[in-house]
């Protein structure tokens, strides 16, 4: 089941993706279409390794072991957000369903004050993102805020950050922001069928002459109306995401800024897409700082 959720996220999704994530995975890929990777006893990463969650509380880093309600008071949950990103767990990575079912539980926790979650991903498939803003915004309901402290954080991982109350980069040496932009591929078999005897008709109804017409020319090698009506859309509702979440703090006359380009920790600071520098344990403790400003902002508010 697993291998099948992986197979077919690759073979039909829209990725807000960073190419160097995408060279990463050929080799798996690769192994996936020709048939020669298997089970090997598999359902998802998760039912064999827990998703590593981390507490830091007082300066200290801590595994978690069982609940967030064994954490001691006033902790912060960090919550990993590695490689890849897919919607559904596979036998390769934890899905980001899973992931946001920890950033809820942490936020209905009350020995949690805050959340970090702790970036290191070249972005992934459209659908993996909804389910962590989602459950961002749960959290923040309830006044805990989220940092996400980031080494790579680009397209669809980007996308996510910037619902974060703050951006933080982990270091200053290799610590990357950016690939805000969307790409599309998918398989053609027409000739591979061919090959092996094999003809396929595709038939339309008379009512139905736009139905996957997008596709159909796309397979002509004529992308016009693929990149037009599928990917831009997506591309423009990337964009203004980040406008609005980053706001004032984006310089926006940067060339390549929402186009696609990269940026290194200093320099995606200076432009905007990140806040500042710091450590793990630095973003632990600003999120708390957040979280008791949530509350203060919340009652003058409720006085006014």
């Amino acid at each position: 089941m697993a291998l099948s959720t992986l197979y077919n996220a690759i073979c039909r999704g829209k990725w807000f993706i960073s190419f160097r994530e995408v060279d990463a995975n050929l080799l798996l890929v690769d192994r996936l279409l020709s048939h020669e990777a298997s089970l090997q006893g598999g359902g998802k990463l998760s039912d064999d390794e827990p998703i590593p969650v981390m507490l830091e509380h007082e300066g200290r880093l801590m595994k978690k072991n069982g609940s967030f309600d064994g954490a001691p008071q006033g902790s912060t949950a960090i919550i990993p957000l590695h490689g890849t990103m897919l919607k559904y767990g596979t036998m390769c990575a934890y899905g980001t369903t899973e992931i946001a079912a920890l950033i809820r539980e942490a936020a209905d926790a009350k020995n949690i004050s805050s959340i970090v979650i702790d970036i290191d991903s070249g972005g992934g498939s459209v659908d993996a993102i909804a389910p962590l803003v989602d459950a961002i915004h749960t959290a923040q309901r309830q006044y805990k805020a989220v940092v996400a402290s980031c080494s790579l954080c680009a397209s669809a991982a980007y996308y996510v950050a910037t619902y974060c109350n703050e951006i933080m980069a982990d270091n200053s040496i290799d610590a990357e922001f950016g690939s805000i932009g969307v790409m599309m591929s998918f398989m053609d078999y027409a000739k591979y069928y061919e090959k092996e005897g094999i003809k396929v008709h595709t038939i339309y109804s008379n009512l139905s002459d736009y139905k996957n017409k997008p596709f159909e020319e796309a397979k002509k090698e004529n992308y016009a109306a693929i990149r037009d009506e599928e990917l831009d859309p997506l591309a423009r509702d990337f964009q203004e995401n980040v406008k609005q979440n980053r706001g004032a703090r984006l310089l926006l006359d940067t060339e390549g800024l929402l186009r696609g380009r990269m940026f290194y920790a200093r320099e995606a600071v200076r432009v905007g897409l990140a806040d500042t520098i710091g450590t793990l344990e630095t973003a632990a403790a600003r999120s708390r700082e957040l979280s008791a400003q949530m509350y203060i902002d919340d009652y003058i508010h409720s006085k006014s």
